[in-house]
């Protein structure tokens, strides 16, 4: 457990969300590098899908794990090897260029960051009584927010000006800076919550039986399908109606801007309406702009249009790891979010192939009316839930 007092908690969890903001830059830079890089191979839609679900399966797989392993060894550990990871898969595709680099890339990107989240989330929980966690999780995510706008506005220029080669080369600079960081040892984060030895009584299937959290992974794993498919068909699409690398980031670079401008507002949203009152308004918003996605031909349009969308999906994060946080059982708040975190790749990883092989057999613009369509039917179950 934490034994710092508040005043090292709060220096802790401003010094953490930098190192969140890197890594995750690495994670959204290599998500767009590697499916330009791929188009311009010649991939079709699935097979950006196929290597856009690559990295979720392993986090599939492994993120419930993750979590409990957060819960024994505490934070820094999980978080040193995951970054360690990141830096490994973004220097692959530098060293060894193809096809298969980029599968091993999405991969190895892809579980490393799952193992920094799982942990990082875990961390900004403990760093701080009840009626902060609201506020630390906002502050995480807004972090995730600037790297979410940097990372792909930032891959895509370097794209258009220096190429491929040398993108993947910064990216696989980047994570040097929290590895050196987290090496040192200085930060005071979160230790095991849960003794070595300890079993989870029930596993998963106790957790699944708490309604409230229940509902919001639920949610949550709808938030996050809105989330990555615009991050896997924006690039497809603006590529096919003629937009540039540049231009294609700053289209993604404006949702991770409204997600940031959202979370600012969290916390005192949160006073005034109920969360599933917020999570249902939001799920509809993103629904319709989903079924405009296919009528916006320019970069002119698409813009408002991201804005938009990542005005409505950035409640997501902050809110339902609020309500992960008060409602997991003591001391496994590592293993819930580690529930979430496989919930979210499962649907990261099954959509994306679905929709892909619905973007080759059709087009795109069924694709994008279809996830609207399911956007909106979570929208209608959070808003039951916010009348119960």
């Amino acid at each position: 457990m934490i034994a710092a007092g508040g005043n090292t908690r709060r220096r802790t969890l401003v010094a953490l969300i930098p190192l969140a903001i890197a890594n995750h830059a690495v994670l959204a830079g290599n998500r767009i590098t590697v499916s330009l890089d791929a188009i311009a191979r010649g991939a079709s839609p699935f097979t950006v899908g196929v290597l856009m679900s690559l990295y979720a399966v392993f986090p599939m797989l492994l993120a419930i794990s993750a979590g409990r392993v957060t819960d024994r060894l505490g934070a820094r550990q999980p978080m040193l090897l995951g970054t360690a990871a990141i830096g490994v898969g973004a220097l692959l595709p530098l060293l060894l260029p193809g096809m298969a680099a980029l599968y091993a890339s999405a991969s190895i990107v892809g579980v490393g960051f799952m193992a920094f989240q799982v942990a990082a989330q875990n961390a900004a929980g403990e760093l701080g009584v009840p009626a902060e966690r609201a506020r630390n999780f906002s502050l995480l995510a807004m972090g995730f927010s600037i790297s979410g706008f940097v990372g792909p506005l930032a891959a895509g220029v370097a794209i258009d000006h220096f190429g491929f080669t040398a993108t993947f080369a910064l990216l696989a600079i980047v994570p040097f800076i929290p590895l050196v960081v987290l090496l040192r040892g200085r930060l005071a984060l979160p230790g095991p919550v849960t003794p070595s030895g300890t079993h989870h009584h029930g596993g998963v299937r106790a957790l699944m039986r708490h309604r409230m959290l229940r509902r919001a992974l639920l949610l949550n794993a709808f938030f996050a399908v809105g989330w990555d498919l615009h991050l896997v068909f924006v690039p497809i699409y603006g590529a096919r109606i003629g937009l540039s690398a540049s231009s294609i980031g700053l289209v993604l670079a404006a949702f991770a801007a409204a997600t940031f401008v959202v979370r600012l507002l969290i916390p005192a949203l949160s006073l005034r309406i109920t969360e599933h009152r917020i999570l249902a308004g939001a799920l509809f918003v993103a629904g319709a702009a989903y079924v405009a996605y296919p009528f916006a031909t320019s970069l002119a349009a698409l813009l408002p249009l991201s804005f938009g969308l990542g005005l409505a999906l950035g409640t997501g994060q902050p809110m339902i790891m609020a309500l992960l946080h008060t409602h997991a059982p003591p001391g496994r708040m590592g293993e819930a979010g580690g529930v979430r975190m496989s919930l979210i790749n499962t649907m990261s990883f099954i959509f994306p192939l679905a929709f892909g092989a619905v973007g080759a057999a059709l087009g795109l613009a069924p694709v994008f009316w279809s996830v609207g369509a399911c956007l909106g039917a979570a929208g209608l179950v959070a808003r039951r839930e916010a009348k119960v």
